[in-house]
């Protein structure tokens, strides 16, 4: 079996369905959907149709029949192999235990803050924040409406972890803002100063990063993970 990367969260996804049974690619899709799982996972039947076929290339699931339906094109059905069941455990497991360097788009973001002037970036994260409270609150009542249904907290984890997410960010970004606005942020003095000067016509672009360097020499260089 010719070895693979786990970088599709998606392909473990397909795994764990046929784990439970045998499915069609299009049978997967809906499944997915019906159970919220793309709010986790990305989905579309393109990404889904190509994700397949490596499982089959790697011999982690094969055909195990095929249907039709009146006129409509013929429907392989997948299942699950020996191989592919380690896989899904294996995959698993390492996802559960070890923390891996992701790149969050706000991330991101925060790294190139500089760029925009104090004001602005105070006035963005208000912003974000009404944002964030929005996605809370439709989580928030997601995740009640499936306890009503009585569906088990086992399978909403994802919910929670999601909803714990935006809390903390929620958190951050308000004192970030806050810390902005009073001038209590350390550096926000330098940050305001070299833009209100560059808005005056007093200092270039290139001074701005002139007047930035000494805090990212190679011996003082922030930390990176």
């Amino acid at each position: 079996m010719a070895p693979r990367t786990r970088n599709n969260p998606l392909a473990l996804a397909v795994l764990a369905l046929l784990w439970e049974r045998p499915m069609h690619p299009y049978e997967m899709s809906m499944t997915l959907r019906e159970r919220r799982k793309d709010e986790s996972v990305r989905l579309n039947f393109g990404s889904l149709y190509s994700v397949v076929d490596s499982l089959v290339k790697h011999g982690l699931i094969e055909a195990a029949s095929t249907e039709r339906e009146g006129n409509r094109p013929t429907r392989t059905i997948y299942r699950l192999t020996d191989a592919g069941a380690t896989e899904a455990v294996d995959w698993l497991s390492d996802l559960l235990r070890t923390p891996v360097k992701e790149f969050p788009q706000f991330e991101a973001a925060l790294s190139f803050l500089p760029l925009l002037g104090p004001d602005d970036v105070a006035r963005l994260l208000r912003m974000r924040v009404s944002a964030l409270q929005v996605s809370i609150t439709t989580l928030d009542a997601a995740r009640e409406q499936a306890r009503a249904q009585g569906l088990p907290s086992i399978f909403v984890l994802e919910a929670d972890y999601d909803s714990a997410l935006l809390h903390a960010e929620l958190d951050f970004v308000v004192g970030l803002e806050a810390s902005i606005t009073d001038g209590t942020l350390e550096g926000v003095g330098l940050w305001r100063e070299l833009h209100t000067r560059a808005a005056g016509g007093r200092l270039e672009p290139e001074e701005i990063a002139e007047a930035l360097a000494p805090y990212f020499t190679t011996e003082g260089a922030p930390p990176t993970a």
